[in-house]
């Protein structure tokens, strides 16, 4: 099948801009302002203590995959072209942002440990199409066929058989860890400290959900979020949403998340250093 033109993305990774991910103009949410309060209970906070550990745990050097990526204009190109893929299959069937973030996770992860045959395209469109299948299967009550899933103009196609295979060989070499801490876990924690958002139902605050969603998953098209850690991509997310500053917020907070600042100004790249 024939590539389409939608999905080519002049722009390698390693000298795109961040400011293509988001401005902060993009969100009409008025300024609040971080509190120390939350109104949170002691079992959800005990469970964001945990997400802070364990993302601390499992959180992976990929600077061999981006300078493996970078050392070759065809494998950037590639990896462009087969998250924007994945990213329009989401929008398509309208799966849950954790849906399209954790099928670049398992991407990314895959690589991280295996190099893919050279000059076959075929192989990472194959991957690609197994990491979103199991991201489907862990988050959405319904999942489309294997078949039904390579939608929007592929590259190739693949029998169910084949992406099956494919899937197996993820698992194996994910060891089953098919659950990530992500900058999901994090949102609702740090929307919390944000006055006047306490009403989980109110508009407001799934306002910033949404908005905050859409930027974590562009996030995924940038190699260089690679770099920070959940917890830091889910505060830099609210914090561009919301106009505010991580000098705002003091004490373990600021030191858990200490790399907020610089994912924020990926985020933001022409706002002023305060």
């Amino acid at each position: 099948m024939s590539v389409s033109k939608d999905y080519i993305v002049p722009d390698l990774y390693c000298n795109e801009s961040a400011e293509d991910v988001v401005h902060s103009s993009d969100a009409n949410i008025s300024v609040q302002h971080f509190h120390e309060n939350l109104d949170l209970s002691s079992d959800e906070e005990s469970s964001i203590d945990v997400a802070f550990d364990s993302e601390v745990d499992q959180f992976l050097d990929y600077s061999e995959l981006k300078r493996r990526f970078c050392s070759s204009s065809g494998s950037v190109t590639s990896r462009i072209e087969v998250v924007n893929w994945m990213l329009k299959v989401h929008s398509y069937y309208n799966f849950r942002p954790e849906t399209a973030y954790l099928s670049v996770n398992y991407l990314d992860r895959f690589l991280l440990s295996h190099s893919l045959p050279q000059g076959k395209g075929w192989s990472l469109q194959l991957l690609s199409v197994a990491c979103l299948a199991l991201a489907a299967k862990m988050e959405e009550i319904s999942v489309p066929f294997l078949l039904d899933l390579q939608i929007m103009e592929p590259r190739f196609m693949f029998k169910p058989k084949t992406v099956q295979r494919m899937e197996l060989m993820v698992l194996s070499t994910l060891k089953w860890r098919l659950r990530p801490i992500t900058p999901f876990d994090f949102l609702h924690y740090f929307i919390a400290k944000l006055e006047g958002f306490g009403n989980f139902r109110s508009e407001s605050y799934n306002n910033v959900i949404s908005q905050a969603s859409d930027i974590i998953l562009r996030t995924c098209r940038v190699m260089d979020f690679l770099d920070y850690p959940p917890s830091a991509i889910a505060a830099a997310s609210v914090l561009c949403l919301t106009d505010q500053y991580v000098d705002q917020i003091s004490g373990g907070f600021h030191q858990r998340v200490s790399r907020v600042r610089k994912a924020e100004k990926m985020l933001q790249p022409h706002e002023a250093e305060n």
